[in-house]
């Protein structure tokens, strides 16, 4: 594995790490990846579990199920039947809305309508495709489009406002994981036993029985939404700060599943992340050092629109497997997990 330092103007400590081994319609190859943290640990981490990949032939597999961007508007009616029939209104006439959408944009396509009612309320989920931009204000300025063509109907509904928390944007919440926000991508590896004891220092049946344990058992006595897994947000910080994504999105993106099995022929391993907010082009993207990142990773590359960031989401499902895969396996061995972190941030001798 190489760690190889990158000092750029964020000043945040960058290395890359890997190659990473991945396969599937949207990245393959071995991939070095830039990791941006404080968090020095993560970085051999990641390491290891991009070691593991290497040996596997395919590496992991990586698949991307779907992509959307979404923003969900407020109006406000005089009562329930009123908002009823104008939510009927705004579905019936979709294709009109889907004109006014790529009357304005060249990117930004309407694919799905979701209106929910409380009350008086009518919130309104609009989804579209972005191309290759994570497309947060790409949606909001067809969403405002959108709610003036609504309004001109006059179908008995007021303004009420843009951003109607439905999205649902930078908040943990269940609509992302049910009706998808973002890049919507599954990383999955079979590890052979032997690799799994000496490179994890671990078996096939302690890693799945913590992952029960610790991650589905664990997350829901803490309430969690939709997500059991151990740290995702450690890598998606690290590489959204590195490609120049908006950070507040990992709490979101965060949200996910670890799955494991022990089988005959090793140990399966597998990360859902349901909303991974990114892009390559956009807000940031053009700071040289994320240009350089982005270019480094093929995201830089002449694809059908949305193939990079499809990409680049990829190689982050396949990062958030490598961290995740290691640090479940060191923490199924008593003091591992601390021993490691006094010798890597702090200094001190292993004891």
């Amino acid at each position: 594995m190489s760690y190889r330092s990158d000092h750029s103007p964020t000043e945040i400590p960058t290395r890359w790490v890997g190659p990473i081994r991945i396969s599937g319609d949207d990245a393959a190859g071995d991939i070095e990846v830039p990791l941006a943290t404080y968090e020095s640990p993560l970085w051999p981490s990641v390491g290891r579990g991009a070691r593991v990949s290497r040996t596997v032939e395919g590496g992991i597999r990586t698949v991307v199920v779907g992509e959307k961007m979404t923003r969900s508007v407020l109006f406000h009616a005089s009562d329930a039947i009123a908002a009823h029939r104008a939510a009927d209104e705004i579905s019936a006439r979709q294709d009109e809305l889907a004109e006014v959408v790529r009357a304005g944009s060249r990117f930004a396509k309407l694919i799905e309508i979701h209106p929910e009612i409380v009350g008086s309320l009518l919130f309104v989920r609009f989804a579209f495709t972005t191309g290759d931009a994570s497309g947060h204000n790409m949606v909001t300025a067809a969403s405002e489009a959108l709610m003036e063509r609504i309004l001109s109907w006059g179908i008995g509904i007021e303004y009420g406002s843009i951003s109607g928390n439905f999205c649902s944007d930078k908040k943990a919440t269940a609509v992302n994981g049910i009706l998808g926000r973002g890049r919507s991508v599954v990383a999955d590896i079979l590890i052979p036993h032997d690799i799994v004891r000496d490179v994890l220092r671990t078996d096939a049946s302690r890693v799945a029985d913590l992952v029960v344990r610790k991650n589905l058992v664990g997350s829901t006595i803490a309430g969690a939404l939709r997500s059991a897994n151990a740290h995702y947000a450690n890598m998606l910080l690290a590489i959204y700060l590195a490609t120049g994504q908006d950070a507040a999105n990992i709490v979101e993106g965060s949200q996910g599943i670890t799955y494991a099995e022990d089988r005959e022929d090793g140990l399966y391993f597998s990360c859902s992340l349901p909303h991974l907010i990114m892009g390559t082009v956009g807000n940031g993207k053009g700071l040289p050092h994320v240009d350089k990142a982005l270019e480094r990773l093929g995201c830089r590359e002449d694809r059908d629109s949305g193939g990079n960031a499809r990409r680049l989401a990829a190689i982050t499902a396949a990062t958030v497997l490598c961290g995740e895969l290691s640090l479940l396996a060191a923490q199924t061995n008593p003091g591992e997990l601390m021993k490691v972190h006094r010798k890597l941030e702090r200094g001190e001798a292993a004891r």
